[in-house]
């Protein structure tokens, strides 16, 4: 394929050679807005030169480094997200992001603080997915009085100390997952839902919502114990046999967290594709062959890019403007996805 030309350049961004040339090697003032029409275009068209110009349009701009601490590094939700902050990182206009994303090795209250104070060395903002846990609390606390905001991702914690929380609003969510097994249930029977732990608040409000509207809406159904699955496929496989086994009349299932595709294999193993209603969480290519497959009734999704979009906003007023008096809270409408709209 031919790399493209400056002639290329100007073409796709309605310019002259000449201004492009002005706007590459800084000879002569350029409009701001000429200047970024002809780095989107080198953008889109794949411009060799397009570092060099993101350098000259942004050059006159604050700079400022974010960190981003996420979980599971191996997950491709998580993967996806890591890329989702960069591509945000490289689209904010006002200012030069240095995005910095790292992974925790384990969900533990040490190995959280530890990488979240490494981070802190480096970062004006921080960005964050955690269990609540007081020792992460401390660290965050310790982090704000030395004027590093820290923002919880997807799931909140430390409601005193964090900056403001970023995600979907997760017991809507659980109640949206209860419904559609309410409504697509022949009839009623047992019902359960998996959570890694109940320090992650957003699962726990995912297993509130999905109890809750059992409770209101549909107490013929019974609701089982929650059950753990530390977000790990492994363990949910085997608590899925397990309560197959337990439970044969069991009619659906919620799992709040990580881990869907060790529940996806139990029923894939157990040949029970469309007659359990699995209810699980992102779109990814695991969850996106299971909807096709009838394995999964429905997927409820982030919605990464308007979350980063945002998330960028939030981080870079939180550093221009200081401490806000009371801490945020940002809700994004979920995803749904079914079979029918993968």
């Amino acid at each position: 394929m031919r790399r493209p030309t400056i002639s290329d350049l100007a073409k796709a961004s309605g310019v002259s050679v000449a201004t492009i040339d002005r706007v590459l090697n800084g000879r002569h003032r350029v409009r701001e807005e000429t200047a970024r029409r002809v780095y989107e275009a080198a953008q889109e068209i794949g411009y060799h030169a397009v570092g060099l110009l993101r350098q000259r349009v942004f050059e006159d701009l604050p700079q400022y480094r974010l960190g981003f601490v996420l979980q599971k590094p191996v997950q491709a939700f998580y993967q996806a997200f890591a890329k989702e902050i960069a591509m945000a990182a490289q689209a904010v206009t006002t200012a030069r992001i240095n995005a910095h994303v790292d992974f925790v090795p384990a969900s533990t209250p040490t190995a959280i603080v530890e990488r979240l104070k490494a981070m802190a060395a480096r970062s004006q903002a921080i960005a964050l997915v955690a269990p609540d846990y007081p020792a992460v609390t401390a660290a965050i606390e310790e982090l704000k009085e030395k004027g590093i905001p820290v923002f919880s991702l997807l799931s909140d914690f430390s409601t005193g100390a964090r900056r403001g929380y970023i995600g979907v609003d997760n017991r809507k969510v659980g109640r949206t997952a209860a419904w559609l097994i309410a409504r697509s249930a022949r009839g009623p029977g047992k019902v359960a839902c998996f959570v890694a732990s109940h320090r992650f608040l957003g699962h726990e409000l995912r297993e509130i919502g999905f109890r809750s509207y059992f409770r209101e809406n549909a107490p013929e159904f019974e609701v089982l114990d929650t059950l753990i699955n530390l977000d790990t496929p492994e363990i949910t496989h085997e608590a899925t046999l397990d309560l197959l086994k337990k439970h044969p009349d069991l009619i659906g299932f919620y799992v709040c967290g990580g881990g869907m595709e060790g529940a996806i294999s139990a029923i894939r193993e157990e040949r029970l594709a469309g007659k359990l209603i699995a209810v699980v969480n992102e779109l990814t290519p695991e969850s996106r062959a299971a909807l096709a497959d009838d394995v999964v009734a429905m997927a409820i999704g982030t919605p990464l890019p308007a979350l980063c979009k945002e998330l960028m906003s939030l981080m870079i007023a939180a550093i221009e403007n200081g401490e806000a008096a009371v801490p945020g809270q940002s809700f994004l409408p979920f995803e749904i996805f079914v079979s029918e709209n993968i």
